[in-house]
């Protein structure tokens, strides 16, 4: 099989718990790079948290953020394409606000959040911006959201499915995520690929959550990660090692470079 492009989750995927790319990870992209192969990142993270890496790796290609609600232009920073959630906010509040969990809201414009946490500081560090409001967001004034994540600490399908008439439900182990409807990774993908005139058979996914499903399913090559679910494996073509030991290296050694490559996927 020809493989002209590959798009590579972060967190669970290409970084380490550390939050950092190993050296046998860089070291197969770049290879794979030289073969002429098209190397994007998609990625739940938004444009801040995302560029840092795209940069450290070196890669020109657009960016695949929010789970494919937005596509930046590598260069110049632009919004290539955005797709925006309209939900009931009165409703969604409603239920949010009483409860003890962390809401998260990635707009157009910046991350507004109901408080503070770990993740929320290593963004700050990360992205060199901090969130536009933290607080109660009933008070506060947004628009052009893009993303919402709810952290309930655990697995919540019947909060979640309560909003799957208005927006694309995506179900965490701690909580769940909210985008525009028939958003994913994989439909960001299909709207590069007419211009790229790339095939989606000629296009392998790697990832390990279940944001990646859709895209190993319908890429003509899915890898889903050792550490993934069994359910994200269930759409996969293949399963490789664990992000800690480098199982996006692992991959791409032993089935896409030239050198290494014992048979043809």
């Amino acid at each position: 099989m020809n493989v002209r492009a590959i798009f590579i989750d972060m967190d669970g995927t290409l970084l380490k718990a550390s939050n950092n790319i190993s050296h046998r990870n860089k070291e197969a992209i770049y290879k794979l790079m030289n073969q002429g192969v098209k190397v994007f990142l998609a990625t739940g993270r938004h444009y801040e948290v995302t560029a840092p890496y795209h940069k450290e790796i070196g890669i020109r290609t657009p960016m695949i953020c929010l789970n494919g609600a937005a596509i930046h232009d590598a260069e110049t920073r632009r919004v290539l394409q955005k797709k925006t959630v309209r939900l009931n906010d009165e409703r969604f509040h409603l239920l949010t606000a009483e409860n003890p969990w962390n809401v998260i809201i990635h707009t157009a414009d910046g991350v507004y959040c109901k408080e503070t946490n770990e993740e929320i500081e290593y963004w700050t560090k990360v992205g060199q911006i901090p969130p536009q409001y933290i607080g109660d967001l009933r008070q506060a004034n947004y628009q052009d959201v893009l993303k919402y994540s709810v952290r309930t600490g655990t697995a919540s399908p019947k909060v979640s499915a309560l909003f799957k008439e208005e927006a694309e439900v995506v179900d965490w182990n701690d909580g769940f995520e909210l985008l525009a409807p028939n958003v994913s990774k994989w439909s960001a993908i299909k709207s590069l690929l007419p211009e790229l005139r790339i095939s989606p058979n000629e296009v392998v996914t790697i990832g390990d959550g279940p944001n990646d499903i859709e895209m190993l399913r319908h890429a003509g090559t899915g890898v889903a990660m050792g550490n993934a679910s069994e359910k994200v494996k269930a759409a996969a073509d293949f399963v490789t090692g664990h992000h800690e030991n480098d199982g996006l290296a692992e991959f791409i050694e032993r089935y896409l470079l030239k050198s290494y490559k014992s048979f043809a996927i």
